[in-house]
C-alpha cells in the first residue's frame, strides 16, 4: 500500500470507529429526554428510573464519541492538509460550529442534567436533557453539511487571488439538497442503533426485573420505526444521489450499459467488475424506481458515464470499486431489514402483556440471539457510509478535486502506518473501556440516587 492508500485507510478507521458512537449519542439523548418528559407528565416512578438508566448509558457513550470525534477533525490537518488548505474556508465554519455544539452546548447541559438531580427545578432539569438531545441532532445536521459538500459541492467560488475555495453563503451550504436528504436518513439510522441497544440490554434484564419490560418495548419500537423511516428517507436520498452522482447508483447495481427499466439484483454470483454474473436474482424495473421513481426511467451505465467524465474532466478512470459499491449497498439494506424484522417479531410476541414462550426451542434461540441485535443496525450504518464514500471515488469533492490531490505533502508510508497502529491500539482500549462500562451500567438496578432530606419548611416541590 502506498501513502495515499494508507492515509485513506487511516481516515476510514478513525471515521468508522467514531461513527459507532454518534448514532448512539443522538438516540440515547432523545430517549432520555422523552422518558423524563413522560415522568413529568405522569409522575410514574418507572419512567424516572428508566430515565436515569438511559442517561448513564448516554454519558459513557457521549464521552467516547467526543474524544474520537476530535481525532477525526484533526485528520484533516494531519493527513489531508492540501484538502484543508484549499477548502478550509468552506469546511471551517461547519467544523467550528459542530465543535462548539459538542463542547459548549451538549457537554455543558449534559453535566447540568447529571449533577442537577434534586438541585434544579424539575421542569428546568428536564429542559437540560432536551437541549442535549436538540444539540446532538443539530450537530449532526451541521457536520453532514460538510460531508454533503463533498458529495455535491455548492455555495462556494474560487478566489481569483489565492485560488482557494471561498464560502459564498453558509445558508446555502446547510441547505444543500444532499444534506436535506441525508440528514433524515442518518437520523433514522441513529434511532435504529440506539433502540436496538436498549432492546438488547432490557431483554436480558427483564428476566429478573419486570421494570425493564417497558424499556425493551421502547427499544423495539425505536428499531422498527427507525427502520421504516430509514427505508423511506433512503428512497428519497437514492434519487438525489442519482441526480448529482449518477456513477454511484450505476456502481451500486454494476450497471455498465445505460438501461431503460433497469432491474435491481438482490443477489449475484460471478464477475460484477465488467462482466456479467452467471447467476443473479433480479427484481424487474426496481433500479429505475430507486434511481428516478419510475419503472420506465432510463438509468445511465458505467461505460457511458466513464466516457462522459473523461471528456468533461480529462483522461483517467472515474469508476469506483464496483464490488465494494455493489455489496455494501446490499448489506446496508439487508442487515437493516433484518434488525427491523427481529424487533418487530419481539413486539408481536410480547403484545398485550404477553411473554415469549421459552418452553419452545425457537423462542429460546430467539431470546439468546436478541442481545446481539445492536450489531445489525451498527453494521448497516457502517456499510452505508462505506458505500457513500467509496462509491464517490476518485473524487474528494465530486467534480472538482480528486482524492490524490488532498493528502498532506511530505507524508511517508512509515509515518502514516505508525499513526494508524497507534490509533488502532488506543481505539481498541477505548472499545474495551466502553464495553465494560456499558456492561457494568446494564447490570445496575433501576434505582436513582437517593433524594436528599426535605427541609421542614419545604413542604411542596418546586417546579
Amino acid at each position: 500500500m502506498d501513502v495515499l492508500d494508507l492515509t485513506r485507510l487511516q481516515f476510514a478507521v478513525v471515521t468508522i470507529y467514531h461513527y459507532f458512537f454518534v448514532p448512539l449519542s443522538i438516540s440515547l439523548a432523545c430517549a432520555a429526554a422523552g422518558l423524563e418528559i413522560a415522568w413529568l407528565r405522569t409522575r410514574r416512578e418507572a419512567y424516572l428510573r428508566l430515565t436515569k438508566f438511559v442517561g448513564g448509558l448516554l454519558i459513557v457513550t457521549f464521552a467516547v464519541g467526543v474524544v474520537t470525534g476530535l481525532v477525526q477533525e484533526f485528520q484533516f490537518g494531519m493527513g489531508w492538509s492540501n484538502f484543508a488548505r484549499f477548502y478550509g474556508d468552506v469546511f471551517g465554519p461547519t467544523l467550528a460550529i459542530e465543535g462548539m455544539l459538542a463542547f459548549f452546548l451538549e457537554a455543558t447541559f449534559l453535566a447540568l442534567w447529571y449533577f442537577g438531580w434534586d438541585r434544579l427545578p424539575r421542569r428546568l432539569h428536564a429542559a437540560t436533557i432536551v437541549v442535549v438531545a436538540a444539540g446532538t441532532v443539530l450537530s449532526a445536521f451541521i457536520i453532514l453539511a460538510a460531508n454533503s459538500f463533498m458529495q455535491n459541492p455548492v455555495a462556494y467560488s474560487l478566489d481569483p487571488v489565492t485560488g482557494r475555495a471561498r464560502l459564498d453563503d453558509f445558508g446555502d451550504l446547510l441547505l444543500n439538497k444532499v444534506n436535506l436528504a441525508a440528514f433524515p436518513h442518518t437520523l433514522s439510522g441513529a434511532i435504529m442503533v440506539g433502540g436496538s441497544l436498549l432492546l438488547a440490554i432490557a431483554v436480558r434484564r427483564a428476566k429478573s426485573d419486570d421494570g425493564f419490560h417497558p424499556l425493551a418495548r421502547l427499544g423495539a419500537w425505536m428499531t422498527v420505526a427507525g427502520g421504516a423511516l430509514t427505508a423511506l428517507t433512503g428512497d428519497h436520498l437514492g434519487k438525489v444521489i442519482t441526480e448529482v452522482q449518477p456513477m454511484k447508483m450505476a456502481a451500486a447495481e454494476s450497471l455498465y450499459d445505460t438501461t431503460t427499466g433497469a432491474p435491481f439484483s438482490i443477489f449475484a454470483v460471478g464477475d460484477i467488475s465488467g462482466g456479467k454474473p452467471f447467476f443473479s436474482v433480479e427484481v424487474p424495473w426496481l433500479l429505475s424506481i430507486l434511481a428516478k421513481g419510475s419503472p420506465g426511467a432510463s438509468v445511465q451505465g458505467i461505460d457511458d458515464l466513464q466516457a462522459q467524465y473523461a471528456a468533461q474532466y480529462g483522461p483517467g478512470s472515474y469508476v469506483p470499486m464496483i464490488p465494494v459499491a455493489f455489496w455494501t449497498f446490499r448489506l446496508m439494506i439487508g442487515i437493516g431489514m433484518l434488525a427491523m424484522a427481529a424487533a418487530a417479531l419481539y413486539l408481536w410476541s410480547t403484545r398485550k402483556g404477553r411473554t415469549l414462550d421459552t418452553g419452545r426451542r425457537p423462542a429460546r434461540l430467539f431470546l439468546r440471539l436478541l442481545p446481539l441485535i445492536p450489531l445489525l443496525p451498527t453494521a448497516a450504518n457502517t456499510f452505508g457510509w462505506l458505500f457513500t464514500e467509496t462509491a464517490r471515488q476518485p473524487w474528494l469533492a465530486f467534480g472538482i478535486s480528486r482524492v490524490a490531490d488532498g493528502i498532506s505533502p511530505g507524508l511517508t508510508a512509515t509515518e502514516v502506518l505508525a499513526s494508524l497502529i497507534g490509533f488502532t491500539v488506543v481505539y481498541g482500549v477505548l472499545a474495551v473501556v466502553w464495553l465494560r462500562l456499558v456492561r457494568h451500567l446494564s447490570r445496575q438496578p433501576l434505582t436513582g440516587p437517593p433524594a436528599p432530606a426535605t427541609p421542614a419548611h419545604a413542604e411542596a416541590p418546586v417546579y
